[in-house]
């Protein structure tokens, strides 16, 4: 902790603190005592002058602040860095997630006590990504811990999101630690083979927190004609296909990535005749099926952030409406859609109203089947509902 630095709230602004959410935005604040580095641990005080928090400090930030610890006496240094870690790394053991694939999330930011923090494995190679001033001082540190407890053979660094920026960090892409490895590294996840573009694909290479809704389309997609919208490397389009789709037709308007899904078509020795690939927008595309009067049994809406924040909701809202909308018309009476949004900006409640008017206006009776969020190597903590980014439906015609 900097000794010599501290921070006041203004009066009633430590309500979160209190009840333990885990940021501290730069309005709360009423004053910083002292010089603070960004990175720097400082503790943080209420307008009473009662301790509530140790926070990691980052001026140029809305979120000056990111909480360490709770208690005024905690030592933030190397082993306490390493028992978060730990203590993550087991949540995940207890999981049974290595049962069934070789690939996971073992670190999920705030929601593991580690803010700015993520850390997915894909078999012997760690991909990290670190977000903010916090955890950035900390980067050897957590390289050499990471190696030290998975046995993993590398770990690449992919510090390339934009919320870098916000905390005044330039990106970061590039091998932290370990040795050189192949890229596309294949991964199995329920007995499927993926190519994992690591240095180049999309997050970290790929959406390990789709594993569980990928797994439940495979229960709809026996004898179905389907459409896997938005389908980067094929992660639905495969699982389709495992699950005995009668064809799948994949629209995505990157070629690397649906150069990849072929490739990961091919691993899987999947029949080529039932698949079908198309680069294009999605929204013209689903626009012109709808002209040539094309129609399916599944359809699956897995689109890219299009409200990182509260201030993107209602024209993302619009977003959303559109390619629901079309979807809804597209599918056959009896037909099911997988709709998903992964905008922070756009809470459960609001998702599930946007869907719904999607089916009024394709005058359509649609009914929930099931509702779907991350899988469970990416928790939630109950004090940080920011954690819960991934919400889905599965909605059935009549």
């Amino acid at each position: 902790m900097n000794q010599n630095a501290r921070m006041n709230l203004k009066p009633g602004r430590e309500k979160s603190l209190m009840r333990r959410h885990p940021w501290v935005f730069s309005g709360a604040v009423h004053q910083v005592v002292g010089e603070p580095a960004d990175g720097d641990v400082i503790p943080v005080f209420s307008a009473e002058n009662r301790f509530i928090a140790q926070i990691a400090y980052s001026h140029n930030s809305q979120i000056v602040g990111r909480v360490w610890s709770y208690q005024q006496d905690q030592i933030v240094d190397q082993d306490f860095i390493r028992s978060l870690l730990e203590k993550s790394i087991a949540l995940r053991e207890g999981l049974g997630i290595g049962q069934v694939s070789d690939s996971l999330r073992l670190v999920h930011a705030e929601s593991d006590g580690i803010p700015g923090l993520v850390v997915d494995q894909y078999a012997k190679v760690i991909v990290a990504q670190i977000l903010s001033n916090g955890v950035e001082v900390w980067r050897e540190a957590i390289a050499e811990i990471l190696l030290d407890l998975t046995g993993v053979e590398a770990i690449y660094e992919r510090s390339d999101a934009e919320v870098r920026i916000l905390e005044g960090l330039e990106h970061k892409v590039g091998l932290l630690a370990g040795s050189e490895f192949v890229d596309p590294l294949e991964i199995s996840e329920y007995g499927i083979k993926y190519l994992v573009p690591i240095t180049s694909g999309h997050k970290t290479g790929f959406y390990l927190d789709q594993r569980a809704n990928r797994q439940l389309l495979q229960k709809y997609a026996a004898g179905k004609d389907v459409l896997d919208c938005f389908s980067y490397s094929g992660g639905f389009s495969l699982n389709a296909a495992a699950g005995g789709a009668n064809s799948v037709t994949a629209v995505d308007n990157s070629a690397p990535a649906l150069e990849l899904l072929q490739q990961n078509s091919v691993l899987n020795s999947y029949d080529e005749k039932i698949l079908e690939i198309i680069q294009a927008d999605v929204f013209k595309q689903l626009r012109k099926f709808r002209d040539q009067g094309r129609s399916f049994d599944l359809i699956i809406l897995d689109p890219p952030k299009f409200a990182p924040t509260r201030s993107h909701a209602n024209q993302a809202a619009r977003g959303y409406k559109d390619i629901n909308l079309l979807a809804f018309k597209l599918l056959r009476p009896g037909g099911t859609l997988f709709t998903f949004s992964c905008s922070g900006g756009i809470d459960e409640a609001l998702f599930q109203k946007i869907v719904a008017g999607a089916a009024l206006d394709a005058s359509v009776d649609a009914r929930i089947l099931h509702r779907m969020s991350q899988s469970a190597d990416h928790p939630v903590g109950l004090n940080f509902p920011e954690g819960q980014y991934l919400k889905g439906l599965v909605c059935r015609i009549g």
